[in-house]
């Protein structure tokens, strides 16, 4: 990998733990990482982007994606519709994805990301219709050139059981977990400055298991990788949390192991 040298920066916002804000600066990039920041910086054959005119910042982090949903930002049916409304319209539609359209949402995603100073990005994807995989976002997110945090998201019960999602979308927890298993052992990378990184997450409360949840839990912390869902989303959500297991989701979570530093909890 040629180094990359960006040269001659109005300022450079080193976000570092004194915030320094350096004039005329410059920054290197070596193997993919910030090598060194500073004043008349030489990297002899690096590849040299002149950065006069312009301030230069660390690339943006985005902790929460679901990329798929891409194509389906200005479904009429669900505009101004509360959570579980939104969901039910767009799960038929959802449905009907394959590997082809979950590959080019996550471009166009990923390509909006980048343009907009995002370096770095997870992405929630615990639906897998019509022989969709995680390997389908993670070919995306190489081509497109982003670090990729990708989760093997899950939901395991279906309209018939009582959750939110089509039948068609659910997935039996013994073949999740064996994916989840697959995808880590394929794809995770946890050395410095790895381009992916694989999380487990079940989707949601709502949508799988307590034992899916413990499972997952035990599972990543054998894998040493990340735990990832969603919690707490609104009203309907603590709502039914309460409902369904007579406490909060906050307390919910806790009680099955998904607290800690190698977690993280959208909304």
């Amino acid at each position: 990998m040629v180094d990359l040298l960006i040269r001659n920066a109005d300022v450079v916002v080193t976000m570092n733990a004194t915030r320094d804000e350096l004039a005329g600066a410059d920054v290197l990039v070596r193997g993919g990482e910030i090598h060194a920041v500073g004043p008349g910086l030489k990297a002899p054959g690096a590849e040299v982007i002149d950065a006069r005119g312009c301030v230069v910042t660390p690339g943006l982090v985005n902790t929460h994606h679901h990329l798929y949903q891409t194509l389906t930002r200005a479904v009429p049916g669900g505009q101004d519709a509360l959570l579980f409304g939104w969901l039910r319209t767009l799960y038929p539609i959802w449905a009907r994805f394959g590997p082809e359209e979950i590959y080019v949402s996550a471009q166009v995603g990923l390509a909006e990301l980048a343009l907009s100073g995002c370096t770095m990005t997870a992405d929630h994807l615990y639906l897998y219709p019509n022989g969709a995989r995680l390997d389908d976002t993670i070919a995306a997110a190489r081509e497109v050139g982003l670090r990729f945090h990708p989760t093997r998201g899950a939901m395991s019960i279906g309209e018939s059981a009582g959750g939110l999602p089509p039948d068609s979308l659910a997935e039996p927890e013994p073949a999740i977990l064996e994916d989840m298993i697959r995808v880590v052992d394929s794809f995770h990378d946890p050395s410095p400055g790895a381009m992916v990184r694989v999380g487990l997450a079940p989707c949601s409360p709502f949508s799988v298991s307590r034992a899916l949840m413990r499972d997952s839990a035990l599972l990543a912390r054998d894998k040493g990788v990340m735990l990832h869902t969603h919690l707490a989303e609104n009203d309907e959500d603590v709502a039914y949390s309460l409902a369904q297991f007579g406490c909060l989701p906050g307390q919910y979570a806790e009680d099955l192991g998904w607290t800690g530093a190698d977690v993280w909890h959208a909304h």
